[in-house]
């Protein structure tokens, strides 16, 4: 199956890592390829990134040391000054 690189640009990236590598294009491509999905998958997704930031704000507080809320003061929270 053929492969046609059509951005100069990028077909001197994959020309520059295969020589430094001293491998072949198509190598490269697919290393490169490869390490970017890798990267990809690795990342957390934006749900367990809230997760995480929401068990990290309730490890950072103490219920004992909270006040109630009332209305006023949620009302405070959003008046202009």
């Amino acid at each position: 199956m053929a492969f046609h690189i059509k951005n100069p640009e990028t077909d001197a990236l994959a020309r520059k890592v295969a020589s430094l590598k001293k491998i072949g294009l198509t190598e490269a491509v697919h290393v490169a390829l490869a390490h970017e999905l890798e990267r990809e998958q690795g990342k957390p997704s934006l749900v367990d990134l809230g997760v995480q930031f929401c068990r990290d704000l309730r490890a950072r507080g103490d219920s004992a040391k909270g006040q109630p809320v009332d209305k006023a003061f949620r009302d405070s929270l959003y008046e202009d000054t």
